[in-house]
């Protein structure tokens, strides 16, 4: 992209101070002529380079200019060469750009906020990748930007589940990516939809211009969309008594309990709760395991359900013999 290119250019001639067209043609691969117009764009539009002849010669940018490049504080440099996400990068097949345009930045700094930027990625380091990582097929991901950038529409299959798919023709509006995990928004039949990559199938891109809709903001409905998610998850309210020593414990449990509310400890030091689950299945599963720190008050039927479970599994090793 030429805007690219202009740019290269800038950064190029800070580190270099004074390059040749033909050595400028050769770095950024395209013919000495190219360069001579590009050079003509940047001038018109204020940026003050100018040529110089004779033998040392060339293309420069005046002194006052490259300092005002090159105005960047130190927080500043160190949100630029933070470590970037990578992964997501190399999934929208942009790691190799990316590593070259942080060489480009960190060559046109002066000496002193280089050592700066060098210093950050071994004092920071961003890891977006989750514990329990799980490999995704994304590779429909290629299309969908295809479709994203063309604003073209787009027809693929989405798998509901295992056995089942459904075709749909959208107008692609942006990729969201929820960790490691992305998405697609989309819009569908007068509403914008969000659709896991992963599922969609056999996606190509129509040669139809894509209607996006007015004042959409990619950013803003992602954040709407997530909270209506949150909002609408099942909900399964348990009530329970927990020993003091496994308190800590129930506040690490993240997704699988949530804690609503905590009491105060009662005579003999236990605590009541009450904890938020989806379903009934997940909090069995989860209290069961803290077999005698944990007593279920309410609902009655999961504290049944608990101690006919619990009866099982005694007369299912009672019967074995080694």
């Amino acid at each position: 992209m030429r805007a690219d290119r202009l740019l290269s250019i800038l950064l190029l001639l800070q580190v270099h101070q004074r390059m040749t067209a033909r050595e400028l043609a050769k770095r950024l691969e395209v013919c000495e002529r190219t360069i001579h117009r590009d050079m003509e764009a940047l001038s018109a539009t204020g940026i003050p380079v100018t040529a110089e002849r004779g033998s040392g010669g060339g293309w420069c940018l005046l002194e006052a200019y490259r300092t005002n490049l090159t105005g960047l504080n130190e927080a500043e440099i160190q949100t630029l060469f933070l470590t970037k996400p990578v992964r997501l990068l190399a999934d929208l097949g942009l790691r190799k750009a990316a590593d070259a345009a942080l060489i480009k930045l960190l060559a046109a700094l002066p000496s002193m906020s280089r050592r700066d930027a060098e210093q950050v990625s071994q004092r920071i380091h961003v890891d977006a990748t989750g514990w329990h990582q799980t490999e995704e097929d994304i590779s429909a991901l290629p299309i969908l930007q295809e479709a994203i950038w063309k604003e073209r529409k787009l027809c693929f299959a989405y798998q509901r589940d295992t056995n089942h798919s459904v075709e749909r023709v959208v107008d692609p509006l942006g990729l969201v990516a929820k960790g490691s995990t992305w998405y697609l928004a989309a819009a569908v039949e007068g509403e914008v939809r969000t659709y896991r990559v992963s599922r969609v199938q056999e996606a190509r891109v129509i040669d139809q211009t894509c209607i996006r809709p007015k004042d959409f903001d990619l950013a803003a409905f992602w954040a709407q969309s997530s909270t209506h998610f949150v909002a609408n998850l099942p909900r399964y309210l348990v009530t329970v008594r927990i020993a003091p020593e496994v308190l800590e414990t129930v506040h690490h449990a993240g997704r699988y309990a949530r804690i609503d509310t905590v009491e105060a400890p009662d005579a003999e030091g236990w605590i009541t709760l009450r904890l938020q689950f989806e379903m009934e299945e997940a909090a069995c599963g989860y209290l069961l395991s803290f077999g005698t720190q944990v007593e279920i008050v309410e609902p009655r039927e999961l504290r049944e359900k608990v101690i006919q479970l619990a009866e099982s599994i005694t007369a299912f090793y009672a019967q074995k013999s080694y």
